[in-house]
């Protein structure tokens, strides 16, 4: 039996698993959808009880599909969803909630984010999500998308300090955020959570790790997730859409790397030697 996920603390107290599920590219053509469903649900009986999902994503398609493979377990689900900076307005955040709440067939979201920055001060977003969470209609909201200076700005608003994540584009490839958002976050204990962790395949693909992918008896991919995941406060969001697909990223969960892995990846996929732009896809 696999062993259990293990789970980080949200600044609000909530525990979730470092591993969950992602959305991006589903809800897009109907005949995927049974499958990206039953993705998603074999997902959650293997303890990937975290799915994120936005309202951007198929225009609302995989709120949808999220919907569906939650329905009759709701209460084992922490369901993350992310609002358009264009609706991120005191009442365009409220409204915008709403719509995702009707598409994912619940009363709340667990973890409510804004996708990224456009021209909305972010104090009227905050007010937004405040409003919210009085409500009852999200538990907790974040970010995402936002590098340290977007978070220290945060951290003056009125309630900015509530803030309970920041997801950020981080994988091998790309490691700009350790240089200085990931150590402010996680001096403040708020955990990152990281899309695209093995660059959307790319890594599956990428020679350079064979040998130590080799050396554990999986794939390159999962030996990519595994660095994810080997982070204290780092939350990664694979997405998956086949069974075995699934099943091999939960999988990854459980390798353990050793130092000599630590410094040949170092080596083949170099840490930031100073500050980088935040990259996004």
């Amino acid at each position: 039996m696999p062993s259990s996920i293990r789970t980080t603390r949200l600044p609000g107290g909530d525990d979730v698993p470092v591993l969950g599920q992602g959305t991006w590219g589903m809800g897009e053509k109907p005949i995927r959808r049974t499958n990206e469903v039953a993705a998603l649900r074999l997902g959650l009986d293997l303890g990937m009880t975290l799915i994120d999902t936005a309202e951007m994503y198929g225009n609302g398609g995989a709120e949808d599909v999220v919907g569906e493979a939650v329905s009759g377990r709701r209460d084992q689900v922490f369901i993350v969803s992310k609002v358009l900076p264009t609706h991120a307005s005191r009442l365009g955040v409220v409204t915008a909630c709403e719509q995702s709440l009707r598409r994912l067939g619940t009363d709340r979201i667990d973890l409510y984010l804004l996708h990224w920055r456009l021209g909305t001060p972010l104090a009227e977003t905050v007010a937004g999500f405040e409003a919210l969470k009085a409500g009852g209609k999200i538990r907790h909201w974040g970010v995402s998308n936002f590098d340290t200076a977007d978070m220290v700005e945060l951290a003056g608003v009125a309630n900015g300090k509530n803030v309970q994540t920041d997801q950020v584009l981080y994988n091998l490839m790309r490691r700009g955020i350790e240089h200085d958002l990931l150590p402010w976050c996680r001096e403040r204990g708020i955990p990152v959570m990281a899309y695209s962790p093995v660059e959307q395949g790319v890594l599956a693909d990428d020679g350079r790790l064979t040998k130590v992918a080799d050396r554990h008896g999986v794939s390159r991919s999962q030996i990519a997730l595994a660095w994810v995941l080997r982070q204290d406060g780092v939350i990664a969001i694979p997405k998956a859409v086949t069974p075995d697909h699934v099943r091999e990223n939960r999988a990854a969960h459980d390798i353990r790397l050793i130092p000599a892995d630590l410094q040949e990846l170092d080596r083949l996929f170099r840490p930031p030697s100073g500050k980088q732009p935040l990259e996004m896809i």
